[in-house]
């Protein structure tokens, strides 16, 4: 009768875990105040950049951080508006997961910062860095802890960054680009047919040397020549290939809905990585798909790394872009190069 009792238990166990998902219960961006038109740029490199930056890239302006403002302001900021949404209260959230490569510190991590602020005492923190894949790859992350143990009901994982700190202010490449957001999100565990589907995460580390900040860590630590020389500020150091996000985009999608049981014009939505408006134009010609299978941010809020796939979701969610039922594909790249890619049921 033990035995019995004991395998029933077993099989019930084993079948609640397999019907165990995680799904997306809220989505919220959050921006800061201070908005940089183009024609900044203009007076500052004393040239004409806002045409090419408009004409080329969408970008008419964006936001940056004021002085005080840092990468943790923006999180919190972002999650409490998700937390209200979703109706989950700080003593709710079983786990943190920020998605940053602006960090409020090198250590400890930003996760344990938007811990103490928000008062979610009982969530345990990381942070993650896989650059702009960064959103997608704790989406994932997230995700599979809720599949895998019981315990994580709530977990906010949150997309951040505050890029305008480390850039300069006399390199046309970099300045006019980047900007500082946050996207949060909630995923809750279900028992409903759906939430998460599955991803793909995959690095091309040959191009690790390409761009980034490469001062203040153990390899170049700052001391005085390195600020001299801005060394601890962004650079691009070697012009990428142009087909490579739309080449590796378009792979790596196919192949996700393909392991999903999907075709691609299942797909209701993808949500991109939105540093090159024409790098998303190519890959969705690519797919056979329209730009109606889209929504982009970055006119208005130009590059906002990890946080641009949760701010253009969450603004596609409030314009009512994205429906019950619908199939979601994010596909995320970034330095490294880090790529990553998910599908959801929303």
């Amino acid at each position: 009768m033990a035995d019995w009792y004991c395998n029933a238990h077993t099989e019930m166990e084993l079948e609640y875990k397999m019907k165990r998902n995680a799904e997306i219960a809220a989505i919220a961006m959050h921006v800061p105040q201070r908005v940089v038109p183009n024609q900044f740029f203009n007076e500052l490199l004393g040239e004409d950049v806002d045409t090419w930056l408009r004409e080329n890239l969408t970008i008419r302006e964006r936001r940056w951080c004021t002085e005080n403002e840092s990468t943790a302001d923006l999180a919190v900021a972002a999650a409490q508006k998700a937390m209200h949404q979703a109706g989950v209260a700080a003593a709710e959230i079983d786990l943190i997961i920020v998605a940053t490569d602006t960090p409020e510190y090198i250590s400890p991590s930003t996760a344990a910062v938007v811990q103490h602020r928000l008062g979610a005492l009982r969530a345990g923190t990381f942070d993650v860095n896989t650059a702009c894949a960064g959103f997608v790859t704790v989406l994932d992350i997230g995700a599979k802890y809720i599949q895998a143990d019981e315990q994580y009901q709530n977990i906010l994982v949150i997309g951040v960054y505050a890029m305008s700190k480390y850039l300069n202010m006399k390199d046309k490449k970099t300045v006019t680009l980047f900007a500082d957001g946050a996207g949060a999100a909630i995923l809750k565990a279900t028992g409903e047919e759906r939430g998460f589907l599955g991803s793909l995460l995959h690095t091309e580390g040959q191009y690790h040397d390409w761009m980034g900040i490469y001062a203040g860590g153990t390899r170049q630590p700052v001391t005085a020549a390195v600020l001299e020389n801005n060394d601890h500020l962004l650079k691009f150091v070697k012009k990428f290939p142009k087909e490579t996000n739309p080449i590796t985009w378009t792979q790596m999608i196919r192949d996700l809905t393909a392991k999903t049981g999907h075709s691609i014009q299942d797909i209701n939505m993808i949500f991109f990585t939105q540093i090159n408006i024409n790098s998303i134009r190519e890959t969705l010609d690519n797919l056979g798909l329209t730009m109606a299978r889209t929504h982009t941010v970055m006119d208005r809020y130009g590059y906002t790394g990890s946080a641009c796939i949760p701010m253009a979701l969450a603004e596609a969610v409030e314009l009512g872009k994205v429906k019950r039922g619908d199939l979601i594909v994010f596909m995320g790249s970034g330095g490294g190069l880090s790529f990553a890619t998910a599908a959801f049921r929303w």
